[in-house]
């Protein structure tokens, strides 16, 4: 990448038409269409490229391809519409899975290679079936490694179209002009060195929000860095305070915050079964699904029963699903790495917090209320997730969303446009707060079960944590990030006094017709206020 040195604090700077932030599924989907388009495209990344959420997905995607019977398109979003507790945006959701089966194809053409059935040959992919689904629909990569192939093709694709990757960088800024609208970005590198990207378009695929918590099966890289750059430009974000806790994660006994591995929810969908420490089963009478009803309602119930008997943990048995190892090899590693064997032995699993239901307003095109600025996957709420995502439809949204994303954004850069050198705004201190405080707090007070006094309290013990500064490394932006991003979902969580897919208030514990259809809203002012409304989900993502 050619830039140039503008000395002093100022750093470098370039120019490109498109600046993705993030490297993972929907990042580099949205890349390599906007590169084939013949847009100029450079790719920021704060780690390594595949150090992302993507690879670590392991159950995989949820897809009508047409060649099982009996089910559709229709089906699929009720099963999604059941899941997400009366917030999904059907129109929005039908375009997106409507979409699905392209963009599997298309991921297929740059080399992503998916488990076929046994006797079906290479053209017949086998399927799983996970919570919430009411068919055999989720396809899958080396077992339960989907997320880790996706991102290796993705990838290897990526080096093949020669695209930029600014890897080592991290998004302090997305920069704009006197009219509001996009005209680049700003990073720092690992050493704080800034650095200055002039362009009419910014897409944001920072993924998720994990490091909000202690224990989450996200990597250390998903700090919410998304909700901050959207804020701070002027996007709106939706529905942050739904989010969703996997109901197993792999409990490792391990003391202090970090990622617990994930035990993927196809286990369960191939018949492994939940059970308390006193061999009690732990879903039961719960959910006419049992073990596989939507995760809100699973990882609810196993939060009560650890409650009820004082345990760390309950027990997934899988000792009788057949040839186990070989279907799962991703948890059977991070089993033996504990001493389970599971093809023997029952896995101690618990409640992590995994994905971000809400964030960064868009339609299903990636665009944001902000001109030249656009989200996709995680980071953004196009409307699919509602309340609680169905299992599985997190890749599939960012392959159809990243690649319509840039198809937005080819359309958009053919009309007139101009720009010139950026010149970033004078930094403004920011609060910034002590992270293991922070995580302390938001798990206490914001974890699964949520009441008035305890999202007081959180928001109380973030506040006093932090100090005002300006953030001049990767650590402390990413300190930054989260401590808006904590304020952000207590204030949304506060204002939502209900309980709904994974927004569980216990001093609210029934779902209140008066939310129904109704999302938070949370926009940051000029003076750097947040202002929480309301607004009709099914407003957020047009087709």
């Amino acid at each position: 990448m050619s830039g140039r040195e503008t000395g002093g604090d100022a750093g470098w700077e370039t120019a490109a038409d498109l600046v993705v932030v993030g490297s993972g599924v929907a990042g580099l989907t949205a890349a390599l269409a906007a590169r084939r388009a013949g847009v100029r495209v450079v790719v920021v990344t704060k780690d390594v490229p595949d150090e992302g959420s993507t690879r670590w997905a392991q159950g995989g995607i949820a897809v009508v391809l047409g060649d099982v019977t009996g089910d559709s398109v229709d089906a699929h979003l009720a099963d999604t519409l059941a899941a997400g507790g009366g917030l999904v945006d059907a129109s929005a959701a039908r375009a997106i899975l409507a979409a699905g089966p392209a963009a599997v194809t298309a991921l297929r053409g740059q080399g992503a290679v998916f488990d076929a059935e046994p006797d079906g040959g290479a053209a017949r992919l086998a399927r799983t079936r996970e919570g919430g689904h009411s068919a055999l629909r989720v396809v899958h990569a080396g077992g339960d490694a989907t997320g880790a192939e996706v991102e290796r093709a993705l990838l290897a694709a990526t080096s093949r179209a020669a695209l930029t990757v600014l890897a080592g960088h991290a998004a302090t800024a997305v920069l704009t002009g006197p009219d509001g609208s996009v005209q680049g970005l700003e990073v720092r590198d690992d050493d704080g060195r800034p650095g200055r990207l002039a362009a009419p378009a910014v897409l944001l695929a920072t993924g998720g929000v994990g490091a909000l918590y202690e224990t989450t099966t996200n990597p250390a890289v998903a700090t919410a860095d998304g909700w901050a750059l959207g804020l701070h430009a002027g996007a709106a974000l939706a529905d942050v305070e739904f989010v969703q806790f996997h109901p197993t994660a792999l409990h490792t006994g391990r003391a202090g915050p970090g990622r617990a591995p994930l035990v993927t929810e196809a286990l369960r969908g191939e018949g492994a079964v939940l059970r308390d420490t006193t061999g009690a089963p732990v879903t039961a009478g719960v959910h006419p699904l049992g073990d596989l009803a939507p995760r809100d309602v699973v990882a609810a119930a196993i939060t009560r029963r650890l409650a009820q008997l004082g345990a760390e943990h309950v027990w997934l048995d899988a000792t009788g699903v057949p040839d186990v190892a070989a279907r799962f090899p991703t948890v059977a590693a991070s089993c033996a790495a504990i001493g389970v064997d599971l093809a023997r032995d029952p896995v101690p699993v618990r409640p992590a917090a995994h994905y971000a239901c809400g964030g960064v307003v868009t339609d299903t095109r990636g665009r944001t209320g902000v001109a030249g600025l656009w989200a996709a996957g995680e980071v953004a709420r196009t409307g699919l997730h509602g309340a609680n995502r169905l299992a599985s439809n997190s890749l599939l949204e960012g392959l159809v969303t990243g690649r319509r994303a840039a198809e937005d954004v080819v359309a958009a850069l053919a009309g007139p446009r101009a720009l010139g050198r950026v010149d970033a705004a004078a930094p403004r201190p920011v609060p910034v707060a002590d992270r293991a405080v922070l995580q302390a707090a938001m798990t206490r007070g914001a974890g699964i079960g949520r009441d008035a006094a305890g999202l007081a309290a959180a928001s109380d013990a973030v506040e006093a944590a932090s100090d005002l500064r300006v953030p001049t490394t990767r650590a402390e932006a990413e300190d930054a990030a989260l401590t808006l991003a904590a304020h952000v979902l207590l204030a949304a969580a506060g204002s939502r006094t209900e309980t709904r897919g994974c927004h569980v208030r216990t001093d609210h514990p029934v779902t209140d017709d008066r939310w129904q259809r109704t999302s938070s809203t949370v926009v940051l002012d000029g003076d750097g206020r947040l202002h929480v409304g309301t607004t009709d989900a099914r407003r957020g993502g047009a087709a």
